[in-house]
């Protein structure tokens, strides 16, 4: 359950981040980068718990 959960918010996550790189103001574009790179963080999170398992 807990993989389908990080896949999901890794998605969210890296949608927004990429939404918030096309804005004209630099801060928020800066904030897209790091928010879609926690998004692919937490994608990876989710399929390492596949593959071992959610006893992790």
């Amino acid at each position: 359950m807990g993989e389908m959960v990080d896949k999901i918010k890794g998605n969210v996550n890296e949608a927004v981040g990429k939404a918030k790189q096309e804005s004209n103001n630099p801060e928020t574009r800066a904030d897209g980068q790091a928010q879609e790179t926690k998004g692919k963080a937490q994608q990876f999170g989710g399929k390492v718990k596949g593959a071992l398992g959610d006893d992790i």
